[in-house]
């Protein structure tokens, strides 16, 4: 990781050790939230958490149907990377309603969660 943010360094310490990430997911299974970028016009960003207690801070407001759900490292990579790629999304990390929001492109994220992925 060349990332010296300390949001970005914070998050993939805190993934590694349970190989999961945190997302909203709503309660029929089919949607997940993805939303407009804080940093970059025009774009998309789907929000990803550490940790469970971090997403639910988040149930609310707009977002009070959705719940957290875990999303392993393995199936990251597997499943979700082609598809956020084709649909030009980038990933917010640790995702706040106040203050800085740090994101990344899918690749610099991807190559970061390589580096942090137990075989």
């Amino acid at each position: 990781m060349t990332e010296t943010n300390p949001i970005i360094t914070k998050f993939f310490a805190d993934v590694k050790p349970n190989q999961q990430v945190w997302g909203l997911q709503d309660k029929t299974g089919e949607d997940w939230v993805v939303c407009d970028s804080v940093n970059f016009e025009n774009t998309d960003a789907m929000p990803l958490w550490s940790s469970e207690a971090l997403a639910k801070v988040h149930c609310s407001e707009e977002w009070k149907d959705f719940k957290p759900t875990a999303i392993s490292i393995a199936d990251l990579l597997e499943f979700w990377i082609e598809d956020l790629n084709e649909d030009n999304v980038i990933i917010g990390l640790n995702w706040e309603s106040e203050g800085e929001c740090a994101e990344l492109e899918l690749n610099d994220f991807t190559q970061s969660v390589v580096e942090i992925e137990k075989l």
